[in-house]
């Protein structure tokens, strides 16, 4: 059986996402937004990402849904700064919606786990 980090599926889905906001942030944005949208964009996917990677290397339960929570809240201010960028003109309609798919893909996917880890707990 495959085990680590690199085999957990939420957590390869969000690095391919962070790696996707890394590259949209280079390119679509304005150069000015580099200490403003860019880098609280790129806070937030590395977040998400760090506090899956993060609860994975907890010992205790408890610990571990924290940290995936901290992840839940992370995807949904990721969200919420693609839905304003949008509403700034940044990016196109069909990107934002893009992106804010594959993050309620990944919130999905990530509740999942958090439900997969409570029942471990439970046993």
């Amino acid at each position: 059986m495959a085990t680590g980090i690199e085999n957990l599926a939420v957590y390869k889905f969000a690095v391919r996402l962070e790696v996707f906001v890394y590259k949209v942030c280079d390119q679509k944005f304005p150069k000015e937004e580099k200490y403003r949208s860019i880098d609280q964009l790129k806070r937030s996917s590395s977040s998400v990402v760090n506090n899956i990677a993060e609860s994975y290397g907890k010992f205790s339960f408890g610990a571990k849904i924290n940290h995936l929570y901290i992840a839940r809240g992370e995807i949904m201010e990721t969200q919420s700064g693609f839905e304003r960028v949008y509403l700034k003109n940044f990016i196109s309609k069909e990107l934002s919606d893009f992106i804010l798919g594959k993050y309620l893909v990944l919130l999905k996917q990530l509740n999942c786990y958090i439900r997969f880890v409570k029942d471990q707990m439970r046993d």
